[in-house]
C-alpha cells in the first residue's frame, strides 16, 4: 500500500514538472535574457554582439542584456554559460575559439560541442594578409618564394597563441611548405606599429584591424584569407586566388545556449536570428566591421562547429601548439 501511494506522488510530481516545463515553453520569454559575450567590451566582437542583442530584444518583446566575460579566449565564458539553466535565459556568442580551445587546453573545463545548444551562426569574416607598405613583397607568390628561399627567417605577428591571427599564419606555413619566426604580441593593436615599421615582416589582422592601415598607405594587403572576396575589400584578392590554392580561414561568431535547450526555443530563437541577420540594417553594421551573415539552420551550424574542431585539432597537433 505504502509502494503504491510513493509511486501515485512520483506520477503526480512528474506530471506536474511536466506541465511547468511545458507552460515555461510556451510562455518564453517572460523575463530578461542575457547574452554572454567572451571578450571585453568595445571591440568588434562586442559591436556586433550589442546590435544582435537589441535585434533579439526588439523580436522576443523581452531586454536582451549583454555581459562580458572577457578571458582564456573565451573559456570563462564559455564555462558560465555550460553550467547555466537551459531554459533560453542565457545565450553564449562564441567566437571560433569555441573550436579551437578543444585542442589548445589540455583540461578544458566543458565540452564544446555536448555543453551547448546550436542556435545559429551570425557571421564569418575574414584576415587580411599584411606587410609594411616599402616591403620588398608585392604577392603572396614573391612573400612565399622568399620564405622558402630563407627558411626560418621571415617573421610574422600575432595577437597571442592560438588566436585567429595566429592561426592564419600556421595554416599558411602548413599549405606553402615554409617556416617562419612567430612574434606574439598582447593584441593586435601592440602588433600593427611593428609591421608598420618593418620590425615584424608580416601579419594576419582580423580585416578591421588591417583594413584601414591599409587604406591610408602604411601597409600593403597581399590578399584575403577567406576562399570568397570580402564584400567590405572586394578589390582584395585571396591568398587562394593569389598563389596558394585552397587556403580558406574565417574568424565567425554564432549563437548557442546550454545543452538540452527545448526544441521550440532553440527553433524560436533560430527563426528570430535569421530575421535579424537578414535586416539590410544588420547588415551593413557587419560589413562595416568587415564581416558578411552566416545563415542557416541550428543543425547545419552544430555540424559546422563539430568541422571547426576537427580542422584546428589538426593543424594543432601538427605544430604542437599549446596553451597549458
Amino acid at each position: 500500500m505504502q509502494s503504491k501511494k510513493l509511486f501515485s506522488a512520483l506520477l503526480f510530481w512528474v506530471g506536474l514538472s511536466s506541465a511547468f516545463a511545458a507552460d515555461s515553453v510556451s510562455t518564453y520569454p517572460n523575463k530578461p535574457i542575457h547574452l554572454i559575450v567572451g571578450f571585453s567590451p568595445g571591440g568588434s566582437a562586442d559591436t556586433v554582439g550589442r546590435a544582435l542583442a537589441e535585434g533579439l530584444s526588439n523580436r522576443l518583446g523581452q531586454a536582451v542584456v549583454v555581459e562580458n566575460k572577457a578571458g582564456a579566449n573565451g573559456n570563462i565564458a564559455a564555462e558560465l554559460v555550460a553550467r547555466s539553466a537551459p531554459d533560453g535565459y542565457t545565450l553564449y556568442f562564441p567566437s571560433i575559439g569555441h573550436a579551437v580551445n578543444a585542442s589548445l587546453y589540455k583540461n578544458l573545463p566543458y565540452d564544446p560541442v555536448k555543453d551547448f545548444t546550436a542556435i545559429g551562426g551570425v557571421f564569418s569574416a575574414p584576415n587580411i594578409l599584411i606587410v609594411p607598405a616599402n616591403s620588398p613583397y608585392k604577392s603572396v607568390g614573391e612573400l612565399i618564394a622568399a620564405a622558402r628561399a630563407n627558411p626560418g627567417r621571415l617573421t610574422f605577428a600575432s595577437s597571442g597563441s592560438g588566436t585567429s591571427v595566429h592561426l592564419s599564419a600556421v595554416l599558411f606555413e602548413k599549405m606553402a611548405k615554409i617556416d617562419m619566426i612567430h612574434v606574439p604580441y598582447k593584441g593586435t593593436g601592440s602588433a600593427m606599429p611593428d609591421v608598420i615599421s618593418g620590425q615584424v615582416d608580416m601579419s594576419f589582422p582580423n580585416l578591421p584591424s588591417g583594413l584601414p592601415h591599409v587604406k591610408s598607405g602604411s601597409l600593403r594587403a597581399l590578399g584575403i584569407t577567406t576562399a570568397k572576396r570580402s564584400s567590405a575589400a572586394p578589390n582584395i584578392p585571396t591568398i587562394a586566388e593569389s598563389g596558394l590554392p585552397g587556403y580558406d580561414m574565417a574568424t565567425w561568431y554564432g549563437l548557442v545556449t546550454p545543452a538540452n535547450l527545448p526544441v521550440e526555443i532553440r527553433n524560436r530563437l533560430n527563426k528570430e536570428l535569421q530575421s535579424i541577420l537578414a535586416d539590410p540594417k544588420f547588415k551593413d553594421k557587419l560589413i562595416a566591421q568587415g564581416a558578411d551573415p552566416m545563415p542557416g539552420t541550428s543543425e547545419q551550424f552544430s555540424a559546422f562547429i563539430k568541422s571547426e574542431i576537427e580542422k584546428w585539432r589538426k593543424l594543432i597537433a601538427q605544430s604542437q601548439i599549446t596553451i597549458d
